[in-house]
């Protein structure tokens, strides 16, 4: 697959690129596809897969937890940690 065949993933939102993928995934397991169209189809799984990735991951950077008082009320926001 020629990069110029490649459409740019960054517009596509998770949910579209999860979708698409979803479409792939199901075409090549009914295993109905020419081999040539398997592989394009394999291609471009793989790309929306790193790019699923790539927007969970940006989505956990942006993540915040509610910091809490004493008394259990929220008094702010704090950087999601990782762990």
């Amino acid at each position: 697959m020629n990069d110029t065949a490649i459409p740019d993933l960054s517009a596509l939102n998770f949910e579209a690129a999860l979708e698409e993928l979803g479409r792939i995934v199901r075409q090549l397991e009914e295993g109905a596809v020419p081999l040539d169209s398997a592989i394009t189809l394999y291609e471009r799984a793989t790309l929306l897969k790193g790019h699923c990735d790539a927007r969970l991951r940006d989505a956990e950077v942006r993540i915040e937890r509610i910091k809490l008082s004493a008394d259990g009320q929220p008094q702010g926001v704090a950087p999601f940690d990782g762990g």
